[in-house]
């Protein structure tokens, strides 16, 4: 495979690797939200969100190798698992790193979520929100599409529904915490007549 291949299918499976994430973070939020997706039962919504997650940890794996196997770059292994100490690229390729390594995280402890327990999985599983943000800023800073209408737009689509999907998240926990302090006392009310 020459250069200009491995430079096309780099571009391609980073934009992929940007939908598929994209869609992972929305699915998580309709999980915690508990929404129920057209056409699915509430347990599909989890079963789709496992399974993009872990498409999406293929094609970051692929994006990952042809990066390393495009001898024009010259990303190392090291570069790939230790940020900022890339030659090419030092901030970008290490924000990348740097959401590689959060997403290798909530990856090993979704596998591992029996043995670990819920709540030290859900705490590693708060990475996940980071990992998306500094993924988007490594592509749109090293991306050599970036730029382009096309991928302009991805972007734009890409976090205008993670910014609406995130809002949404934040506006149910706020009304879930006012309701539950009045929730309470309304029980501690009831107890008491």
């Amino acid at each position: 495979m020459t250069s200009e291949y491995l430079w096309y299918a780099n571009r391609a499976t980073g934009a992929v690797s940007l939908i598929l994430f994209t869609v992972v973070v929305l699915l998580g939020i309709a999980v915690r939200l508990r929404t129920r997706l057209p056409g699915l039962p509430r347990f599909g919504t989890v079963s789709l969100h496992r399974t993009l997650s872990l498409s999406a940890a293929v094609f970051l794996a692929l994006h990952i190798a042809l990066a390393v196997l495009d001898s024009y770059v010259g990303i190392t292994l090291t570069d790939v698992l230790v940020p900022f100490v890339s030659d090419y690229h030092p901030l970008w390729l290490g924000l990348g790193t740097v959401a590689l390594d959060l997403v290798l995280a909530v990856l090993v402890t979704s596998l591992l979520r029996a043995r670990l327990g819920h709540r030290a999985w859900r705490a590693t599983h708060w990475l996940a929100y980071g990992s998306w943000p500094i993924a988007l800023v490594h592509g749109i800073g090293i991306g050599t599409d970036t730029g382009t209408d096309w991928m302009t737009w991805l972007t734009v689509a890409c976090t205008a529904a993670v910014l609406t999907a995130g809002g949404i998240r934040v506006a149910h926990s706020a009304r879930a915490s006012r309701r539950t302090p009045a929730s309470l006392l309304r029980t501690a009310e009831g107890a008491r007549s």
